[in-house]
């Protein structure tokens, strides 16, 4: 049965609406009314913590973080709408107007989502809570391709061969040019899927899984376009989906908010405190150089400028409670202290061991441990450095790459258990940087291929000026194109894979410049990002 109500024609756009000026109001309904039976849970699946946070509350973030969307409502399984209200409430969340109960049905949650979503014409987008790996380019595309259809779905090709099977034989294997692998989100105009619902509504043998088929059943002449999905977009179902979504967003990373206009810095700034360890050149002397340009007050310590060791936790409170008697607050706190040796694990002497371990992960433990009571009496923000080197270790300097993820850990775990205090916890992973620490651990290399340590501080002082929270944010320098040569003929094959390894972590993390893999921060730490 065909909707009596015009639809848009494909590739015009729409007539309905408010027009042009007033642009209809875009709503994610956030899906998460699942049970977790089937990856054997006592609770939600979507409450399962991946990566330092709950598959919801990553889920939520996306929509939150996407300018395209002006509200979420969240459909979450009944009994749980106050686990769903804390998470909202700790994370900061401003676009989730209501948690309401899902049904006992997909049906009944879609009619539920319906009705909050309210009388006036609207672009609806459904998604599964449990989807958390979302990128913004598929919101934005379901949002646009609403001014030209009433119906859309997301999708991407299979690279398997599908088979039809009745009764444990095979009956039909389609070709898979025409077969796609569904997913979310499913967007509609309002009006449409709520007057495929009606219909629906009115069939005892109506039952579904997904609004798309919906639509397609009850309302055949409503064209359903489909945009381009992704691969990340996995669902989280299995087992083994839980392990596959934690090292996806292990892999995986955020690019820097947007610079923070001069004014708005001075503004935040004024009278805030930010303390700096490592903070006598490099990465950590420009972090703390622009926060006192804008009006903060900054310690900078560190090991050559006052004999600050942070492997040494009196000294760190020391440092701390130094600064503390001195501005009355806290508000920052930036551990950019860390040493480099490049050397065979197996001849690496004691001593370098030892100070690896120390200065690179127990360094940033101790401060943080000594910073968290001034953070949390302000409110503040914990920011830690990682090496891109943390995805996967690198011979040479493995102690190095071992502490660098385990800071990353670090960074994830203690947003999650200072979530409840309103403290921030961020991690900067920044390309191969130009800094001291990295020119005597690597010699002279061509400036165009490094980072300015200025570049990164200011990346890193936008981080400190944002609302997130748990993210690994990288900076990354512009890639700049290389020809192509032929390998040598007696290239080792194994730096091929390693390359190889290298590039699809890369891009995992959305970085695809192709380029080396170590930053280079320093034991103070990075000329020419202007703010706007």
């Amino acid at each position: 049965m065909a909707d009596p109500t015009p639809e848009p024609t494909p590739g015009t756009p729409s007539e309905q609406g408010t027009g042009p000026s007033e642009p209809l109001r875009a709503v994610a309904v956030v899906l998460a009314g699942g049970t977790g039976s089937r990856v054997g849970l006592r609770v939600p699946k979507q409450l399962l913590k991946v990566a330092g946070k709950p598959l919801l509350e990553h889920t939520l973030e996306v929509f939150e973080n996407a300018p395209d969307i002006d509200e979420v409502i969240v459909m979450m399984a009944p009994g749980w709408t106050g686990d769903a209200e804390k998470i909202i409430r700790n994370a900061g969340f401003r676009k989730v107007t209501r948690v309401l109960e899902g049904g006992t049905t997909r049906n009944d949650t879609t009619h539920r989502a319906l009705e909050a979503v309210g009388p006036d014409e609207a672009k609806v987008l459904f998604h599964d809570a449990v989807r958390p790996l979302l990128d913004q380019r598929i919101i934005t595309d379901c949002v646009r391709a609403l001014d030209t259809f009433a119906a859309v779905d997301v999708a991407i090709t299979s690279a398997d061969t599908i088979i039809v099977v009745d009764e444990g034989i095979i009956t039909d294997i389609p070709s898979r040019d025409r077969l796609r692998r569904g997913q979310t989100p499913q967007a509609f105009r309002l009006s449409t899927i709520r007057r495929a619902y009606e219909l629906a509504a009115k069939d005892p043998h109506f039952t579904a899984t997904d609004d798309c088929s919906v639509v397609l059943r009850y309302l055949p002449d409503v064209p359903i376009t489909v945009v381009e999905g992704s691969e990340r977009n996995m669902k989280v179902t299995y087992p083994i989906d839980v392990f596959l979504a934690d090292q996806l967003f292990r892999l995986g990373s955020h690019t820097p908010p947007s610079p923070v206009s001069t004014d708005r810095a001075s503004e935040v700034l004024a009278g805030k405190t930010l303390v700096v360890f490592g903070g006598s050149y490099g990465i950590g002397a420009e972090i703390g150089e622009a926060a006192r340009r804008f009006g903060a007050t900054v310690f900078c310590f560190s090991r050559s400028a006052t004999g600050t060791h942070v492997e040494d936790p009196e000294q760190v409170r020391a440092a701390l409670a130094q600064a503390y008697e001195k501005s009355g607050r806290i508000d920052y706190v930036a551990v950019t202290a860390g040493v480099l040796h490049t050397a065979a694990l197996a001849d690496c002497p004691d001593e370098l061991i030892t100070e690896s371990l120390q200065v690179n992960l127990l360094g940033p433990v101790y401060v943080a441990r000594a910073a968290h009571r001034y953070l949390a009496e302000s409110g503040g923000h914990l920011l830690l450095f990682t090496s891109s080197s943390y995805t996967r270790g690198r011979a040479g300097y493995s102690l190095y790459s071992s502490a660098k993820a385990a800071v990353v850990n670090l960074t994830q775990a203690l947003s999650d258990e200072w979530a409840a205090d309103g403290i921030q916890v961020n991690c900067i992973n920044p390309e191969r940087t130009q800094t001291p620490m990295r020119s005597r651990a690597f010699g002279e290399e061509p400036p165009e291929t490094l980072l300015p340590a200025r570049e990164v501080g200011l990346a890193s002082l936008d981080v400190l000026l944002s609302d997130q929270t748990g993210n690994v944010v990288d900076v990354r320098l512009e890639p700049a194109p290389s020809p192509v040569t032929a390998p040598p003929e007696d290239e080792d094959p194994a730096l091929d894979i390693s390359a190889a390894l290298e590039h699809v972590e890369e891009e995992a993390a959305g970085n695809g410049t192709g380029r080396g893999l170590d930053p280079g921060l320093d034991e103070g730490e990075v000329d020419s990002r202007r703010r706007g």
